[in-house]
């Protein structure tokens, strides 16, 4: 998929990598994470679908770089919207990205038949990056089994490679397998 998406609202640029190796189901179910349609399929809702709101930080900041089986990457602009009164990313705006691509990361190996449930979401901020820069958000999966899968995130200025954020995701599978 090296080239420009046709499809509307597609989260894939011209330079987005997606490994062979992954399936054309898990390549979509991320492009659609990333896009204007939740996971689910419906819309958001109006009053969310305007500037500044929880899905333009979503859709209008973030753009997948590559797609791996376990790995996930993608540049994050801290544009003004995303930003506190120090001029770096939110400390809320780290949390929502960092659920968006652990959720991304983790659909990369754990089928669409399954739901998954957040269950533990932690984050460490190390250092801040300033509005107007460009962070490199790499998701990986750590461990995935039968009933749950673990993501870690790190989020390295795109000039320095400094580290500023790192997140760790624990999903569990729906519904749990029988024992």
């Amino acid at each position: 998929m090296g080239e420009e998406s046709s499809k509307p609202n597609s989260s894939y640029t011209k330079d987005t990598i997606i490994s062979e190796e992954l399936s054309e189901e898990a390549a979509s179910l991320v492009d659609l994470l990333f896009s204007r349609v939740l996971l689910h399929g419906h819309n958001f809702p109006p009053q969310y679908d305007a500037k500044d709101s929880f899905s333009e930080l979503t859709r209008g900041c973030l753009k997948v770089h590559s797609i791996h089986p376990g790995k996930v990457s993608c540049i994050l602009s801290i544009k003004p919207a995303i930003s506190n009164v120090y001029r770096s990313m939110h400390g809320g705006a780290v949390g929502a990205v960092a659920e968006r691509v652990s959720i991304a990361c983790a659909r990369t190996v754990v089928g669409k038949d399954k739901k998954l449930f957040l269950g533990e979401l932690g984050m460490s901020y190390i250092s801040a990056a300033p509005s107007n820069t460009e962070v490199v958000v790499d998701g990986s999966v750590i461990r995935s089994g039968r009933n749950l899968t673990v993501v870690a995130v790190d989020f390295r200025l795109k000039d320095s490679e400094k580290l500023v954020y790192t997140s760790n995701a624990t999903f569990y599978h729906m519904p749990v397998a029988s024992l």
